[in-house]
């Protein structure tokens, strides 16, 4: 987004237009599938075919292709819905509805790219940023999705540590450090990792010594592969042998070091004059090393315990831990390489009592799940040493809605949504289910990924059989992840009822068979019903964005806005122009 090109009036005229849009459409996007058969949900919710709703939002659909073939809107409808019945009339109209109130047809973003040229102002794409050493390929050190986006994030966050005159970043979630460790290789970053699981924290640290092993050798190597191109230039087809400099922690090994090399998970990159020295890095060893950090050797992370609940001796242990980690740090003469830390981060932690050597930094957050990206901006706006925030928030499903009415509103605004007083005086609330679906990207489920539908196929008729024959049942225990073990409808609903702890014998196999012929013939409704509800997510995920940043614009009217922030003097609202 351009926040310096969208006032505060803007913003919030943006917001009222997609609060429009799911005031008539979020219903379905809140609608249980488990509940589909048993509520009837296609006739509440539609009066249009299946057929129709698949045709329209298949890709290259020629319903898509040629929008002058539509009808015409009836009277008496709003986005394609009826009125009075609140049922879709126009699929056609729906489908634009959700596209204009979409981030991108609400003119409110810039792309990844314009960004950068923002960020850089006068400066060449192809300049270097200070502090970095060489050239690396993310895909070098782990597998090619969370290369992506280790790579895009970190462009854009060396950008904005330029930008703001900072060198220090605080990488809050960071997880397993891949974002960390990179920025810290490629742009010369000194980064502190954040994660309130110490399982992730002791992983991260593993994977940091392997990282800077690898690295070593990766520069040496890349010189050495330059001086023999130019020697080679120089000397036509003579050919170069370069030495490298031996290095105990080098990972160019004899052969007789190989088996200890193995047993670390790092590459084998053999000297042993049969194979000669390598310059480059061999398919073999990249493989090796992908595998060594790629691989998840961690256990599931345990769930986030705040502060307050935290036993003295658990808050001495991860001071401790977090005290010997940054003195082995130095030890290693690692300054440069970021250092994880243990914590559980909220708006109010103390990041100066937290990290000792803290100057002004950039804060950053990947996939900051739940309320973890909000907390991050409440962070950035009471914490005059952030210069900057880059945040990617995910699992919007984690929100805690203030206002949602399955609870008691929550007292201490530390809601993840609604962040913006705007949206707070207008007691918004969206939904479990709605945020769900904001999860999913419509381009991938229209590609047949993201949604397992006959799961959920054989989970809707299942409700329909436990409301036949075994009344208002209601458990504790949940049917979990029994389709991936059932090799058929009847294996998946026998081993339900075992689940539940339910007589089985009240139906037979025939019985089961019955209920799964009568609805396989309505199984194009629920997938019909489901492309609608992801359809609607793009919207829903905008709310929440432009909810985060209307929070943000808001902060400008507060006394604490003309304030300083970060070494280059910048104030918030100067900040907010780029962030």
């Amino acid at each position: 987004m351009k926040p310096s090109s969208c006032s505060l009036v803007d913003i919030q005229q943006r917001i009222d237009e997609v609060m429009q849009f799911l005031s008539v459409t979020l219903p379905i996007a809140n609608a249980h599938t488990v509940e589909f058969y048993t509520q009837d949900v296609w006739k509440r919710f539609m009066a249009v075919s299946p057929e129709e709703v698949l045709s329209a939002v298949t890709p290259n659909s020629d319903r898509k292709m040629e929008p002058e073939r539509r009808r015409t809107e009836p009277s008496g409808t709003m986005f394609g819905f009826c009125s009075h019945s609140n049922r879709l009339l126009d699929t056609h109209e729906f489908l634009q509805g959700a596209k204009a109130h979409s981030l991108p047809g609400l003119e409110v973003c810039m792309s990844r790219s314009d960004f950068l040229l923002e960020l850089q102002g006068n400066w060449s794409k192809s300049t270097v940023l200070p502090g970095i050493v060489t050239e690396l390929e993310a895909d070098e050190f782990m597998n090619s999705k969370k290369s992506h986006e280790v790579q895009s994030m970190s462009e854009v966050v060396a950008g904005l540590a330029r930008h703001s005159g900072v060198k220090q970043v605080i990488d809050v979630g960071s997880g397993k450090g891949y974002l960390s460790s990179f920025l810290s290789l490629q742009y010369g970053l000194q980064v502190y990792g954040i994660d309130s699981s110490s399982t992730n924290t002791h992983g991260a640290q593993e994977r940091n010594r392997k990282l800077k092993k690898f690295y070593r050798v990766y520069q040496k190597q890349a010189k050495a592969g330059r001086t023999r191109g130019e020697a080679t230039a120089q000397r036509g087809s003579e050919k170069v042998e370069p030495e490298l400099k031996e290095d105990e922690d080098a990972l160019c090994v004899d052969a007789s070091r190989n088996e200890s090399q193995e047993e670390e998970g790092l590459p084998i990159i053999s000297s042993s004059p049969a194979a000669g020295r390598q310059t480059e890095l061999s398919p073999d060893s990249e493989e090796l090393f992908l595998s060594a950090l790629s691989a998840d050797v961690l256990e599931p992370a345990s769930p986030r315990v705040p502060p307050s609940q935290l036993s003295d001796e658990e808050k001495e242990r991860r001071k401790r831990e977090n005290v010997e980690r940054k003195a082995q740090s130095r030890r290693d003469g690692a300054s440069d390489v970021f250092s994880p830390l243990t914590s559980y981060v909220t708006a109010e932690t103390e990041l100066r009592e937290l990290i000792t050597e803290l100057e002004d930094a950039v804060m950053v957050g990947l996939h900051t799940c739940g309320n973890l990206a909000p907390s991050t901006l409440r962070m950035f706006v009471a914490k005059p040493e952030l210069a900057a925030v880059c945040s990617v928030g995910c699992c919007y499903h984690l929100l805690s809605e203030e206002f949602d009415p399955a609870g008691p509103e929550s007292l201490d605004r530390s809601c993840g949504f609604p962040l913006s007083q705007y949206l707070h005086d207008r007691s918004c609330f969206c939904g479990r289910n709605a945020r769900m679906s904001a999860c999913l990207a419509l381009e991938r489920v229209s590609l047949g990924q993201g949604i397992q539908m006959e799961s959920l196929f054989y989970r809707a008729v299942l409700h329909v059989i436990l409301r036949d024959h075994y009344g208002s049942y209601k458990s504790d225990r949940r049917v979990g992840n029994v389709y991936s073990k059932a090799k058929s409808f009847l294996d998946y609903v026998r081993r339900a009822l075992r689940k539940l702890e339910l007589d089985e014998s009240k139906l037979s196999d025939n019985d089961i068979q019955d209920y799964h012929d009568k609805y396989r013939p309505r199984m194009a409704e629920m997938h019909a019903f489901n492309m609608l509800k992801v359809t609607i997510a793009p919207c829903i995920e905008g709310l929440i964005l432009l909810d985060r940043l209307c929070y943000l614009k808001e902060q400008l009217c507060a006394d604490f806005c003309v304030r300083p922030r970060g070494k280059g003097g910048k104030t918030l609202k100067e900040a907010l122009d780029v962030c």
